[in-house]
């Protein structure tokens, strides 16, 4: 198998991961060194993703059975057990990776004012966790996979631990930061079972041990017809590894905990980027890899999305906690994730898509906005809010925009995203359709609540003995980080043709491999030795 490399695909993970380091040992030099060197690491790391871009070709070959890679690099890493370093993108991880450069970019910055202690460490862990979530998007080695799965999660450990809510005590961080890497360590591990099931499966069908991408897609496609029992359960392992990180009701205890401790920076990180990792894992893989088990678990997922929804929907009311809430409408807007997945056609799959992006910036800027509003009020409960609107004009503008943005507002990507979802999901499943369109009135009443409680009224009387300086309105900075958040929206609601062009082709080659066709022996028997000739 001829490949030609592409540099680029390993240096988006090692510029984040050498950023990080050089970031701990300047520390003790200076403090302000390490956040320009994050910063220009991201900025770097985004500046590739831009190349990537515009050098790409992203057509879909109709037929095809393995996906059309726009760039790939590969090295021989542990040859005796088939193990390759093998990167690569198209363009549902190129917009991934972009998403995780862009919303790194922002955390760096947002943490600028936020994090005094411990300065280069902080930035370590943070560049380090954005560096192993790039590479769980572009490595096609399910060996490499799983290693990026697995250390993405130790760095988001020690940001919620140790630099976790500046109100709470330090047992209450370690309590969130252990729930979230037990959560995720067991479904890692539950993960990992469905993986080596299928090496052990392609041994024994093919004498050779291998964990490339190509390979086992033609090994679980062989299984899913001959064996669909060992499919549907290989199968269901890999969705738990992936649901738990979504979240799916009820594997979801861990986000609510882990948002509410996390320092800002850490929030952008797990409600921007890591839970999309989760969306990514179920396109990449076990749609793919199972379409007739998929097909066959398809009511059973949507039925657990649909009460994701509701019941992210409900907590979201009950809660006091301004990023508790933003947690919740979190696990809400998941559901609509996993019926986007299981409808199974080209238009849902486009439409998660922008979908994945848009609630990736939105949700950024809010919880971004949450460590802005704790600095001025150094309070986070609504209930102690109001007034400020008239205090933060810049604040209140921006605070509202966003809210628009997370509960679909015309004009603003979250709609595109939610309407294509609707739309492409109604043929095959209806009453799902009606029952979760139904949702998004409840978004808009969450979301009204949240801006009512904040923003008008009059200043909490406890609160008073805040405000006797003149509060401070977003400086440039600030204002800066969520103008590019408020243009990408803008961008994905005016215009999200430039980026459904890019992921069209791997959603069409999706959307072609969902369709269960009963004689698939033969094509992925024929996949099968043609990949183990191609890989000797």
């Amino acid at each position: 198998m001829e490949i030609t490399n592409n540099w680029i695909l390993p240096a988006l993970i090692l510029v984040p991961f050498i950023a990080g380091f050089i970031c701990w040992l300047v520390d003790k030099f200076n403090d302000k060194l390490p956040r320009y060197i994050a910063l220009i690491g991201m900025l770097v790391t985004l500046g590739f993703t831009v190349s990537l871009w515009q050098s790409g070709t992203y057509n879909y070959e109709l037929g095809a059975k393995v996906p059309t890679w726009s760039a790939e690099f590969m090295l021989p890493w542990i040859q005796t057990l088939g193990i390759n370093i093998h990167l690569a993108v198209d363009g549902l991880s190129l917009l991934m990776v972009g998403l995780t450069a862009l919303l790194g970019v922002l955390a760096v910055g947002c943490s600028w004012g936020e994090i005094q202690k411990n300065v280069g460490f902080f930035h370590l862990n943070l560049l380090w966790s954005l560096g192993g979530v790039i590479g769980v998007f572009i490595a096609i080695d399910l060996f490499l996979f799983f290693f990026f799965w697995e250390m993405m999660l130790v760095p988001i450990y020690f940001l919620i631990a140790l630099w976790g809510h500046k109100g709470a005590d330090n047992k209450s961080r370690v309590y969130a930061a252990t729930k979230f890497f037990i959560y995720t360590q067991v479904a890692g591990l539950i993960m990992l079972i469905g993986i080596l099931g299928l090496v052990v499966y392609g041994y024994m069908m093919t004498g050779m041990i291998g964990f490339d991408y190509n390979y086992l897609l033609g090994v679980a496609n062989t299984l899913d017809a001959q064996l669909p029992s060992v499919a549907y359960a290989l199968m269901i392992c890999m969705f738990i590894g992936f649901a738990v990180k979504l979240p799916v009701f009820p594997l979801h205890g861990w986000l609510p905990d882990a948002h509410a401790q996390a320092p800002t920076a850490g929030s952008v990180d797990l409600a921007g980027i890591l839970i999309k990792t989760a969306a990514y894992g179920l396109l990449r893989f076990v749609i793919p890899f199972f379409p007739a088990a998929s097909a066959q678990f398809a009511d059973i997922a949507i039925i657990f999305g649909l009460i994701g929804i509701f019941y992210g929907a409900w907590c979201a009311f009950q809660q006091t906690d301004m990023k508790r809430l933003l947690a919740y409408t979190s696990i809400s807007h998941m559901g609509f994730v996993l019926l986007a997945i299981y409808a199974g056609n080209i238009l849902t799959f486009q439409g998660l898509m922008i979908m994945m992006l848009a609630h990736g910036i939105s949700s950024a800027a809010l919880f971004i906005m949450c460590g802005q509003v704790y600095e001025r009020v150094h309070t986070r409960d609504l209930r102690l809010m109001g007034g400020m609107r008239g205090q933060f004009p810049y604040l209140a503008f921006f605070l509202m925009f966003f809210v628009a943005a997370l509960v679909g507002i015309p004009g603003l990507g979250n709609f595109i995203g939610e309407f294509l979802i609707l739309m492409g999901s109604f043929d095959k499943f209806p009453t799902f359709t009606i029952v979760a369109a139904t949702s998004l009135v409840l978004a808009g009443l969450y979301g009204l609540i949240l801006i009512h409680k904040a923003m008008f009224g009059t200043p909490n009387e406890e609160q008073k003995q805040h405000y006797a300086n003149p509060l401070k309105d977003l400086n440039a900075r600030e204002i800066v980080i969520l103008l590019v958040c408020a243009v990408a929206l803008l961008w994905l609601g005016i215009y999200p043709q430039s980026f459904l062009d890019i992921s069209n082709s791997s959603m069409a080659w999706l959307a072609n491999s969902y369709i269960p066709v009963q004689d698939v022996v033969d094509a992925t028997q024929q996949v099968v030795s043609q990949q183990n000739v191609e890989i000797q």
